[in-house]
């Protein structure tokens, strides 16, 4: 919203520069955004917090400023002539309903007495009214019109542009009606009926439920209580008399009503998070103040102010001592009365550090011991606050997995992975579609896309491909380390993973050579570097992975036993729903089983002084037979020699015959404490022909 210092000024002298005082402003927690000059006047933009209504008016700021400098804040006093007629306050009698009330109304009703009956005492606790009588309506004075035009407004006339007036200098949302279009000669403030219509301000036809506040007549509803008033009773320029109304509803009820009827109005903004309940009277004087002097007419009785109930404002206890803990310095006593006082707190010193504080009607938002001391530590200054750091006994401890950590995020990022951090909710449809276990609902969801904790890094990071592919970034790598969660009975499972996902090029382009796309063997060798930084006895991979991979482009990471990984390609159904006009890869590695094994530590190993021997085996397998059972077979015979086993070459065609392939098998044996024997190397040799045969494996040649 917009504030104007020249107005400020008018209740406060301040003696700092518009400049200045929006600095001041700021530093004690009423942000002024920006600055500007306007048709030569000085307009602040302000950013205030939603909990702060108080604030949203130049008599709140000029409180706030009063404050800081410390200077009196002159009251708002309306100037008005004496008692035109007969008083017309008439409060209702406790001990009826609203309906006894308004008979009583009806019966006692005369010319000079305007009774208002409050049948929802929980929708609205205060309404109070004035009436003005032989107004002319026309168009505002300069100095109104200039300034509802700085803040954004745009004038209508002069009865309606009083309201909006006093709306931006008190904060109080008013209503002025055209007493002659009132029928029944009372106000009646009460829930709507149902099959009730409304036509409002704007034009729209609203449909009434019995959930509704509203104001009526005798006969009828003329506005929708704290949102808009009615179409029927509004001012225009056949009108000569009014009714101004202030009054006081019920946060919840207005909040609840205007989201019903999809309309958000600067009365409703203020009312939702709650207005002051004591300013009722003089706003609705204030209003009638201004349209005399715009609109002329008489004052006709006193004000109308009908209570229904009183909210009761909280005494809080303030201690001298939980000032000292709390915020880490000594405020003398003095100084603490000084602030809260001057910011409409009431003071009264129980004994000796302590002090019982009255809560004014304008501070909602003040419930606790510790609201009050949030307010002496913005007034005083946050920057006024000594450099000192709080106290500490012990030692740093490092958590058991924390090198683990460090040692999986050096890895990825040496592979050329970007970290990147994703949002911790997924919704129904990713958890159902990525996750393992249940997926755990969150009771107050922020959206439906975003109404479960993830049980897989997959989606935020497949979120964050499509969000780079659709801004022209088509190669990147992106890795992400986070919990997810997983229900169980009850309560719930938590994991930590690590997902990493690329596509592109995983080679640019350069003077040397050509760009390398991104494959499935880039992404198993970036698997095999980050899992070789743990020991481990073995390690293989097989095609055993989820649906949402490539049925031929994926595979599954077990070591020693347990499954910890499972990477590939993106299934191409599932990348065509996400709109992906490339190959998109990723994996989610689970680190609590990768972390069940130390990490490798480095250590030498002095390099042999004899020879290593070497033998070629020639094999045809089935398809089904992958190098990992080959290596694994070959790895139980626990041959020390074999330092190396590996394939040379592979052959798919005619010759090796349909759903077979045939293979040149390398192995490497070397001793390091002598010259092997060809007789030993005969044996081991004899030993893995052996093994490969029982896989189904023909010998073709040695």
């Amino acid at each position: 919203m917009r504030i104007l210092p020249a107005w400020l000024r008018e209740f406060v002298d301040i003696k700092a520069d518009d400049r200045q005082l929006a600095e001041d402003l700021t530093s004690a927690g009423i942000a002024v955004e920006s600055v500007e000059e306007v048709n030569g006047e000085t307009v602040y933009e302000m950013d205030l917090t939603t909990n702060r209504v108080d604030t949203m008016n130049h008599y709140g700021v000029a409180r706030e400023a009063s404050t800081i400098y410390d200077v009196k804040l002159k009251r708002v006093e309306p100037r008005l002539p004496g008692k035109a007629g007969p008083s017309t306050a008439r409060p209702p009698d406790p001990q009826k309903s609203g309906s006894e009330q308004l008979a009583d109304a009806s019966l006692g009703m005369t010319g000079d007495v305007f009774p208002i009956v409050i049948e929802d005492a929980e929708g609205c606790a205060r309404y109070t009214a004035r009436i003005v009588k032989n107004v002319k309506i026309g168009a505002s004075p300069k100095h109104v019109v200039q300034r509802l035009e700085l803040l954004g407004s745009r004038s209508i006339n002069n009865v309606a542009d009083a309201t909006n007036y006093a709306l931006n200098e008190l904060g109080h949302p008013t209503h002025a009606f055209d007493l002659d279009l009132l029928e029944g000669g009372t106000i009646i403030v009460r829930r709507a009926r149902s099959g009730e219509e409304l036509k409002t301000l704007d034009g729209v036809d609203r449909k009434l439920t019995t959930d509704d506040l509203v104001i009526a007549d005798g006969k009828k509803p003329i506005a929708l209580a704290g949102v808009m008033g009615g179409f029927d009773s509004m001012i225009t320029e056949q009108t000569k008399n009014v009714l101004i109304e202030s009054a006081w509803f019920d946060p919840a009820t207005m909040r609840s009503m205007a989201k019903r009827h999809g309309m958000h109005t600067d009365a409703s903004h203020r009312f939702e998070r709650g207005a002051d309940y004591g300013i009722t009277p003089l706003a609705c004087d204030r209003v009638a103040e201004l349209i005399l002097g715009s609109a002329g007419g008489e004052l006709h009785g006193e004000p109308i102010d009908t209570i229904a109930r009183k909210p009761e404002q909280p005494s809080l206890t303030l201690r001298s001592s939980e000032v000292r803990r709390v915020l880490g310095i000594d405020l003398h006593e003095s100084e603490i009365a000084r602030i809260l006082q001057r910011l409409g707190f009431g003071m009264l010193r129980t004994i000796e550090g302590e002090f019982s504080v009255k809560v004014p009607t304008w501070r909602l938002d003040v419930e606790r011991e510790v609201d009050l001391l949030e307010e002496l530590a913005r007034i005083h200054g946050y920057n006024q606050f000594p450099n000192t750091l709080p106290p500490f006994v012990g030692a740093v401890v490092t958590l058991p997995d924390e090198p683990k950590n460090a040692k999986v995020r050096e890895t990825m990022l040496a592979l050329g992975y970007d970290e990147a951090i994703s949002i911790t909710f997924v919704s129904g449809q990713e958890a159902r579609a990525f996750g393992g276990g249940e997926p755990l609902a969150i009771a107050n969801p922020l959206s439906e896309e975003a109404g479960y904790l993830r049980n897989s890094l997959l989606p935020g990071l497949l979120n964050m491909i499509g969000y780079n592919l659709n801004r022209g970034n088509n190669s990147l790598q992106l890795f992400e380390a986070g919990e997810v969660f997983e229900k169980v009975g009850d309560g719930r499972d938590e994991h930590r993973h690590l997902g990493f996902a690329a596509t592109g090029d995983a080679f640019a382009k350069n003077v040397h050579t050509g760009a390398q796309p991104y494959s499935f063997f880039h992404m198993k060798g970036d698997m095999e570097e980050l899992l070789a930084a743990f020991q481990h006895d073995n390690l293989y991979f097989d095609a055993q992975t989820p649906e949402y991979f490539h049925l031929g482009r994926s595979a599954r990471a077990v070591m020693d036993g347990q499954t910890v990984a499972h990477f590939g390609q993106l299934d191409p159904y599932i990348a065509s729903d996400r709109k992906f006009r490339q190959d998109v890869y990723m994996a989610e590695v689970l680190l609590d089983q990768v972390y069940r094994h130390e990490l490798r530590q480095p250590r030498y190993e002095r390099i042999s002084r004899f020879p290593a021997v070497e033998r070629d085996f020639s094999f045809v397998f089935g398809d089904a037979v992958t190098f990992e059972r080959l290596k694994s077979a070959v790895d139980v015979l626990g041959i020390s020699e074999l330092q190396r086993f590996v394939p040379a070459e592979i052959y798919r065609g005619d010759k090796a015959g349909a759903g077979k392939y045939s293979v040149l098998l390398h192995a490497e044996f070397q001793s390091k404490e002598r010259t092997l024997l060809d007789l030993a190397v005969a044996v081991w040799s004899a030993q893995i022909i052996q093994a490969l045969e029982k896989l189904g494996g023909v010998l073709r040649a040695q």
